[in-house]
C-alpha cells in the first residue's frame, strides 16, 4: 500500500522485518525502531529474543498465512514477504497488484546469516551440519532488498544499526547514498558467503578439482596498510578463511610499528623457507630473498651462523627463528638493526631486552613448523590470473651422475643449500658449507652471472662448499667457476641437453654431482 512521503520526498519507514542469527545489538536497535512507530515482523529467534525483551513484534506467518515448516527451512520464501520488498513504490502496476493481493510493502529488512562460516571453523564438523547452516530464505531477502534499494534500507552489519537510526529518526528515512552504500554491502556479503560454501563443498568432493572452469576466492580483510610496495600506492592486507596456522594472519605482534606492504611480504617470505626445516633454524630474508640461513643444535648458534653469513644485508631485514628466542639470542639480535623478528615464542628475558628498541616488531607465531599443503599461489597479471599449486617437493630422486659421490657432511648440506635456493628469486645460486649460507646469488637473467656475483660479494672462503642451483646448467661455465672458487659438490635439477658436458666438467675438477629431477623456479 502507498507510503506518506517526508519532507524530502523519501517515502517514510513504518515496517521493518528482522532475522538475524548474530543478536549483537539487535535489542537495542529494534527498541529505537518501536519509538519510532515503525512494525516489527520476526521470526524464529529473534522473534522470540525481542518479545522477551518486551518489544513488540508479529510473527512472518502471521503474513504468509503458513507456519514454519520443515525444521525451520521455509519460513520467509513467500510473495507477501519477496513482493512487499521488491515492489517498486513509484512503479503504478507493482503498487496495484500488492493492492489486490493485500500485500504491505517491507521498508526495512535487517538480516544475518546463518553462521556457515563459523560452523565449518570448528573441528571434526561434520558435511551434514555444514549444510544445515547453508541460509537459503536470508540470503534471498538480502539480494531483493539490495536489488530494490531506492526503496528499501537492507541491514547486515550491526555496526550500520546506529547510522540507519540516526537517519530514520531526523529524516523519516534513510538517504539514498546512505541505501546504496548498504546495498553494495549485502553482495558483497553474499559473494563471499557463497563463495565459501562453494570452496568448502568443493574440498568435500571425492576428487576435489583445484582448477574448476570458474573460481571464486574470498579473502577478510585484516588492516589497511599505510601504503604499498611505495608511498604512493595504497594497499590493505588480507586474510583467507579456514585453517591459518603457522602463518603471519594467525600472529601476535608483540611489540613495535605497524608492519608495512614489504615487511608483511617479506615476514611471509621468510616463513615460506623456515617451514623447509625440522632443526633448529634461523633465517634473514632482504626483499624476499634469503641473505643468510643456519641451523645449529639450538637457535642461538643457528642465529651466529645466520647473521655471520652477510652480516652487510642482514642490516635492515626480516629474521625468523623456529625455536623460542632467548636472552643470550636477543642480546645479539638487538645490536643492529632489524624490522621484524618472528619466532614461536620469546622468553622474559628477550622480551626485556627488545622493549628496549621500540619500533622493532616482533611477532609470535606459533605452530612454526606447520604446512598448509592445499593453498593456492596465485599471480596478478593484467587481465587476468596465474594460479598454481603450491611448490610442496624439493627434489623426485636423488641420483648421483659423477665419478665422485658427496660423502655424508657433503649430502646434509647439499640439501640444506637445496632447501634454500628454491626460495630464492631466479636465477638462482647457493654456496653453503656445515649448514650455513656461505654465498647467494638470486634473479639475476644468466646462470653464470648470479654465480659469479654470489662468489663476488661472499666474504667468506667458498674452498669445501657445496652448491645448489635452481635450474640446471644450460653451459659447463657453471662448473668451471664453481671449482676455481673451491666448490666440492653440486646440487641442480639436471634435464639440460649439455648435461653430460657438465658433468664432464665435474669429473675433470674432481666435484661430485647430484640431480634432483626437479626445478625450483621462483620469479
Amino acid at each position: 500500500m502507498p507510503h506518506s512521503k517526508n519532507k524530502d520526498g523519501d517515502k517514510m519507514i513504518k515496517r521493518a522485518l528482522i532475522s538475524v542469527s548474530n543478536k549483537e545489538g539487535i535489542i537495542e536497535f529494534a527498541r529505537e525502531l518501536k519509538n519510532l512507530n515503525i512494525e516489527i515482523l520476526s521470526t524464529g529467534g529473534t522473534a522470540k529474543l525481542l518479545r522477551g525483551a518486551g518489544i513488540e513484534v508479529k510473527d512472518v506467518s502471521e503474513i504468509t498465512g503458513f507456519p514454519e515448516c520443515l525444521d525451520g527451512r521455509v519460513k520467509t520464501l513467500h510473495p507477501a514477504i519477496h513482493g512487499g520488498i521488491l515492489a517498486i513504490r513509484d512503479n503504478e502496476e507493482h503498487m496495484k497488484t500488492l493492492a489486490n493481493l493485500n500485500i504491505d510493502t517491507m521498508d526495512l529488512i535487517v538480516i544475518n546469516l546463518y553462521p556457515f562460516k563459523e560452523t565449518i571453523l570448528r573441528e571434526n564438523v561434520k558435511l551434514e551440519e555444514a549444510i544445515e547452516n547453508i541460509d537459503i530464505g536470508g540470503p534471498a531477502m538480502l539480494r531483493a532488498a539490495a536489488k530494490n534499494y531506492n526503496d528499501v534500507t537492507v541491514v547486515i552489519n550491526p555496526q550500520d544499526y546506529d547510522v540507519v537510526i540516526g537517519e530514520i529518526r531526523n529524516n523519516g528515512n534513510t538517504s539514498i547514498d546512505t541505501r546504496y552504500d548498504l546495498a553494495l554491502k549485502v553482495f558483497e556479503h553474499t559473494a563471499h558467503y557463497d563463495s565459501l560454501i562453494a570452496d568448502y563443498l568443493r574440498t568435500k568432493a571425492e576428487k576435489p578439482d583445484i582448477f574448476p572452469e570458474t573460481l571464486t576466492l574470498t579473502y577478510e580483510k585484516v588492516q589497511d596498510l599505510r601504503y604499498g610496495e611505495n608511498p604512493h600506492q595504497k594497499a590493505a592486507f588480507y586474510k583467507e578463511i579456514g585453517n591459518n596456522k603457522g602463518t603471519l594472519v594467525s600472529g601476535e605482534q608483540l611489540q613495535g610499528k605497524e608492519l608495512s606492504f614489504n615487511n608483511i611480504n617479506d615476514t611471509n617470505a621468510a616463513i615460506e623457507l623456515l617451514k623447509e626445516f625440522e632443526e633448529p633454524t634461523v633465517v634473514a630474508i632482504k626483499h624476499t630473498n634469503p641473505c643468510g640461513v643456519g641451523s645449529e643444535d639450538d637457535i642461538y648458534h643457528a642465529w651466529q651462523k645466520a647473521y655471520e653469513s652477510d652480516k652487510t644485508s642482514v642490516f635492515g631485514g626480516i629474521i625468523a627463528a623456529n625455536r623460542i628466542i632467548n636472552g643470550q639470542t636477543a642480546k645479539e639480535m638487538a645490536e643492529i638493526f632489524l624490522e621484524v623478528i618472528i619466532a614461536p615464542d620469546f622468553t622474559e628475558e628477550a622480551l626485556g631486552i627488545f622493549s628496549r628498541k621500540q619500533n622493532l616488531r616482533l611477532i609470535k607465531i606459533e605452530d612454526m613448523d606447520f604446512n598448509y599443503k592445499r593453498g593456492l599461489n596465485i599471480r596478478k597479471v593484467q587481465g587476468g590470473a596465474l594460479i598454481q599449486d603450491e611448490n610442496n617437493s624439493l627434489s623426485e630422486e636423488l641420483k648421483v651422475v659423477t665419478d665422485a659421490s658427496p660423502d655424508e657432511e657433503e649430502m646434509k648440506d647439499l640439501l640444506f643449500a637445496l632447501k634454500i635456493v628454491k626460495h630464492t628469486k631466479s636465477n638462482a645460486i647457493v654456496f653453503a658449507r656445515d649448514r650455513q649460507t656461505l654465498a647467494i646469488g638470486p634473479g639475476q637473467t644468466s646462470r653464470i652471472w648470479a654465480l659469479q656475483n654470489a662468489v663476488r660479494n661472499s666474504v667468506h672462503s667458498l674452498n669445501g662448499s657445496v652448491l645448489a642451483s635452481d635450474a640446471f646448467f644450460p653451459f659447463r661455465d657453471c662448473v668451471d667457476e664453481a671449482a676455481k672458487a673451491g666448490v666440492g659438490s653440486i646440487i641442480q635439477p639436471g634435464g639440460s641437453i649439455n648435461d653430460a658436458e657438465s658433468i664432464k666438467a665435474c669429473n675433470e675438477h674432481g666435484i661430485s654431482m647430484v640431480f634432483t629431477g626437479i626445478r625450483h623456479f621462483k620469479h
